[in-house]
């Protein structure tokens, strides 16, 4: 399925301003749903500024409506003129974040020694000198190299990364492991999500029969026990 041609910015704008809900927003920017709960709450490593996909014609209004109004509708997106899709080759990764990459491959050859050094280098952006120096134990820092989950870094998504998995299991004659470790927080999330839509709606229509919701206090009172 096309994606957005920059996903978290387009997720960060719908977030912002749009009624869709965080698995409707996860869906059409092709990002998993808790990666949508960091960009709500503001808890990624840098603030995102929201990109407007209606003016860059890559979805309607009418289907962000009809996705607001129904949360199990599946948002389609136009192919604009602005779509484009990344050519083979080592990914670009800012400046910020490269200092992280050893540690992400070092996660990735201890975790998922089935993938390919190719497959890193397009999975991470790095050299396969770099990958080669990391498996041996001969880079120069590797005495600081820590294995860390290179989704958490901000080095790639977990569709990416399962993907590639799923790949390089499939060639190994493997079967592809199933992730779990997420799927408690993600359920909880939906139904927290659900909640809110509830009262929500039960909120407008409280006050659309004339009723005054209370107004809840910016900061709790700390004398207050």
């Amino acid at each position: 399925m096309a994606q957005p041609l920059m996903p978290h910015a387009t997720a960060a704008w719908m977030v912002d301003n749009t009624a869709l809900s965080f698995e409707q927003i996860a869906d059409f920017c092709g990002l998993h749903i808790l990666e949508i709960q960091a960009i709500a709450d503001d808890t990624t490593s840098t603030k995102l500024t929201g990109r407007d996909p209606v003016r860059a014609h890559e979805v309607t209004q009418d289907e962000i409506d009809k996705g607001a109004a129904d949360p199990d509708y599946q948002l389609k997106m136009i192919k604009g003129p602005e779509q484009v899709r990344r050519t083979k080759g080592p990914r670009y990764t800012p400046v910020s974040k490269r200092q992280d990459k050893p540690d992400g491959i070092a996660w990735i050859i201890r975790n998922h020694p089935e993938i390919t050094d190719g497959a890193i280098s397009l999975l991470i952006g790095t050299t396969r000198t770099t990958i080669a120096a990391i498996r041996d134990r001969s880079h120069w820092n590797i005495a600081n190299i820590t294995p860390k989950d290179p989704v958490t870094l901000g080095l790639t998504s977990q569709r990416e990364l399962d993907a590639a998995v799923a790949k390089a299991a499939k060639a190994a004659g493997m079967e592809a492991p199933t992730d779990t470790r997420l799927e408690g927080d993600r359920e909880a999330l939906l139904e927290q999500l659900r909640n809110e839509r509830t009262q929500a709606a039960a909120d407008a229509q409280f006050v659309a029969e004339g009723g005054v919701l209370p107004v809840k206090p910016l900061f709790d009172d700390p004398f207050k026990r």
